[in-house]
């Protein structure tokens, strides 16, 4: 199976600006997350990005980027574009976050086992819900699923809601599942979703892949107990650079 990681990276950022090139303890964000893709079993890892400061920086450290058009409304247009200016052919392309500079190589591993599965048209990542901070925080999206695996919906509220227990005591009477941002797609799903319009659900939760559950397309899950660590805010990148100390 021929695996392609996109890493889409965008310059400007309302609370952190240049994100992708802050230096975390010796390497830049994004010099961290393509050399953890490149642990896992893709074939190709690429940066997709809007900006020529990226871009240069990507290719100086050895890495493969391409620049795309700074208008794309979400990560997935920027990725389909990315996908298109390579002009191969894959059975999988992976949509890795450009903020996630700790992402684990095994989550990634963990999406592609997915499309063993031909049938398999989206994969994301589900991680189980371990405190109450996370079941109630709106940042972090909750997924509920069939039997099969599949998600049924995702929102930034706990679902499903227990009418008969406290909210204090939810996460004894159920399993809670949290989504983790980290998709893959089959090549013609990619293009088709990034056609779609924003759909009731998906403008209601701010939420981009209720548009596609919503269009009829299924989205399958890989369950990881890994966490992972989003950089969004100044005090993210300390939480991040302490992280890094530990390790050494």
């Amino acid at each position: 199976m021929l695996a392609i990681g996109i890493i889409p990276a965008r310059y400007a950022s309302t609370r952190l600006p240049g994100k992708p090139l802050i230096d975390l303890g010796g390497h830049t964000m994004i010099e961290r997350v393509v050399r953890q893709a490149r642990q896992a079993n893709l074939q190709r890892v690429v940066v997709a990005t809007d900006d020529e400061r990226i871009l240069r920086h990507v290719r100086d450290f050895g890495g493969e980027a391409v620049l795309t058009a700074p208008d794309h409304p979400s990560g997935t247009d920027r990725v389909r574009e990315a996908y298109e200016q390579l002009g191969v052919t894959a059975d999988c392309i992976v949509n890795i976050q450009g903020d996630e500079p700790f992402i684990h190589p095994g989550q990634i591993n963990a999406l592609l086992d997915l499309f063993a599965d031909l049938t398999t048209q989206i994969g994301t990542l589900v991680k189980p819900v371990v405190s109450e901070e996370e079941l109630f925080s709106p940042h972090l999206p909750k997924v509920v699923l069939d039997g099969q695996e599949q998600a049924l919906y995702f929102s930034r509220h706990p679902l499903p809601y227990q009418r008969q227990h406290p909210q204090s005591e939810w996460l004894q009477h159920h399993r809670y599942l949290r989504h983790i941002g980290l998709y893959a797609y089959r090549p013609a799903v990619l293009r088709a979703i990034s056609q779609l319009p924003p759909s009731p659900l998906e403008l209601a939760e701010s939420l981009e892949q209720l548009r596609w559950l919503e269009a009829g397309y299924p989205i399958r899950t890989a369950e990881t107990m890994l966490e992972t660590i989003g950089i969004d805010t100044p005090e993210d990148v300390e939480r991040a650079l302490r992280l890094i100390k530990n390790q050494k």
